[in-house]
Formats: C-alpha cells, sequence, structure tokens
C-alpha cells in the first residue's frame, strides 16, 4: 500500500516526525497551510519530505504570532516572509503599547484601592488619543492661563506650554498621566491654580510679585531643607532669621498668601506629575518644605 512506503508519510507519521499533533496538522492541512501530496486508496492523506519542512516552517510563523492566513500567502509565493514580518511587527508595537497601557491601569488600580466605576475612568483616560489628550490640556490653559496681564515673553511661554504622552509611554509615564489627567479636568484645583497664577505672574511693566520667587528658585528650597534638617522649628528665633536672609524687607503678607495660594493649589504635586509625563527627572516634593515656611511666616507675624 502507498501509506506503507518510506517515502511516503501518512498523517500519523507526519505527527511523529515533526512533535506537531494529528488534530493541528489535519487543521493546518484543511487550511491550505500543509496540504497533503496525494490521497493512498483508502482515502487517507500522504505527505513527503518536503511536508516536513512545510511543517517546520508553518510551526515557526505560528510561534511568532502570524496567523494562518498570512502563513498561506507566504507558502503560496503572494508574499515575502520579510513583508509579512514587517506588517506583523507594526501589529505587534500596537499590542505592546496596548499591553503597556492595560498593565500601567490595572497597576494604579491596585495601589489605589480603586472602584470599578474609578477603573472605568482610568481605562478611558489612558486610551485618550493623542487629539483627546491634547483636548484636555488645552481647555486646563485656555482656563487657567489666558487672559493674564502678563509680559508678551510670558504669554507666549504659557501658550505654548505642551504636556505630551509620548507614542511608547512607559508604565510610570501613563500612571503619571491617568494622574494629571484626572487633576487638570477638576474645577476646583483650576481655580485654585489661577489664583496662584494671579498672585505670582508680573504684570507688564512690573516686577516679580513677592514670593513668586519661592516657586521658581529652588535654592529657598534647599534652604529651609537644610534648616528643617538641623531641627529648627518654624516657631522659634532661628526661623526669624530664616525669614530675613530669604525675603529680607519683601512684603511678607504677600508672600504668605501667594505661598498659601499654591499650596492649596497643589502646585507642587502638578509640577511632578508634568514632569512625569515628560519622562523628565523633577525636584523631590516640596511641599513640606513650604508648609513649614508658611508656619514660620505667620508665627513671625504674630510677634
Amino acid at each position: 500500500m502507498d501509506d506503507e512506503r518510506p517515502d511516503v508519510l501518512t498523517i500519523g507519521r507526519l505527527a511523529r516526525r515533526t512533535g506537531v499533533p494529528v488534530r493541528t496538522l489535519r487543521f493546518w492541512s484543511d487550511e491550505g497551510a500543509v496540504p497533503p501530496v496525494a490521497r493512498s486508496v483508502s482515502g487517507y492523506r500522504l505527505y513527503d519530505g518536503e511536508s516536513v519542512a512545510r511543517v517546520e516552517l508553518v510551526r515557526t510563523l505560528r510561534e511568532l504570532g502570524l496567523g494562518l492566513d498570512d502563513v498561506c500567502r507566504v507558502l503560496s509565493g503572494r508574499s515575502t516572509v520579510a513583508e509579512v514580518a514587517d506588517a506583523h511587527v507594526a501589529a505587534l508595537d500596537v499590542q505592546i503599547r496596548s499591553l503597556k497601557v492595560s498593565r500601567a491601569v490595572l497597576s494604579t488600580v491596585a495601589k489605589r484601592g480603586s472602584t470599578a466605576e474609578e477603573t472605568a475612568l482610568m481605562n478611558r483616560l489612558a486610551r485618550l488619543s493623542a487629539a483627546e489628550r491634547k483636548q484636555i490640556i488645552d481647555e486646563f490653559k485656555e482656563e487657567v492661563f489666558s487672559g493674564l496681564d502678563v509680559e508678551p515673553p510670558v504669554r507666549d511661554r504659557l501658550s505654548a506650554l505642551s504636556i505630551e504622552l509620548p507614542d511608547d509611554p512607559t508604565p510610570e509615564q501613563v500612571d503619571a498621566w491617568i494622574e494629571l489627567a484626572e487633576l487638570v479636568r477638576d474645577p476646583g484645583f483650576r481655580a485654585r491654580l489661577r489664583t496662584w497664577m494671579e498672585l505670582n505672574t508680573p504684570a507688564p511693566g512690573q516686577g516679580r510679585p513677592p514670593g513668586a520667587s519661592i516657586w521658581w528658585a529652588r535654592q529657598v528650597v534647599r534652604t529651609v531643607a537644610e534648616v528643617r534638617e538641623r531641627g529648627v522649628a518654624p516657631e522659634g528665633p532661628a526661623a526669624v532669621e530664616v525669614l530675613s536672609e530669604l525675603f529680607g524687607d519683601a512684603d511678607r503678607g504677600a508672600v504668605l498668601r501667594s505661598l498659601e495660594a499654591g499650596i492649596e493649589a497643589e502646585a507642587e504635586r502638578y509640577r511632578g506629575l508634568v514632569a512625569r509625563v515628560r519622562g523628565q527627572a523633577s525636584s523631590p516634593d516640596a511641599t513640606e518644605e513650604l508648609e513649614w515656611l508658611a508656619r514660620a511666616l505667620r508665627a513671625a507675624d504674630q510677634t
């Protein structure tokens, strides 16, 4: 019989030679990926040595994630392996980015102990298109920065402000974007940040308002950090000397109002999130140092 010839393989013998289950070979055969070279008198499928090589190629391509349609195009000569591989790499890149987003969302959910509703919101925020993310930031900029009476160079910097998530973000960047998107969509945060901006943005022809240097010059924060490390209390006499060193004869009431507005607006949190979304290194959160400074200013005002 034909199926007893050593150069002819039944589907069972082909399975043993290749290590691929008979059921899988039968499916590949039915789909045209590994067609039989002949049929026995009993109607059974028969294969040859070239079929073994064909099975190995099909298995390799399938292990790489290609669908049987793509495999058949390669085997029929309608596409090259390189062409199919290039298309598949692009598809895998999309899938990998999606998996990264899913991982970041699930990680954030686990960390926060989020409800189902919060999880759904975070997932939507994480999967927004670039245009949708830009719209959120543009609406935020319009409400917080528009109409400020500032010098043209400052106005240009504010209008050019961009907060963009890269095409291939890390899980940390996705996590930061979710938190930032929630923050900038909050009307209360927008109002508080607008108040802080008005207190700290110099008007045309005027110098920087008292207290603005707290937020734009990190040496103020470093000075307070060093003082705190020495155990200096904000209500003590040593704190008064620190205030004199930092602010001289500046209007301390204006400084305090600016400082309190920034703390209430969570300006440090916003600054840190923007840096994380951009993948940039940022200075450590200075909220504790700024709160120490506010306490010192209040205590000095009462003496």
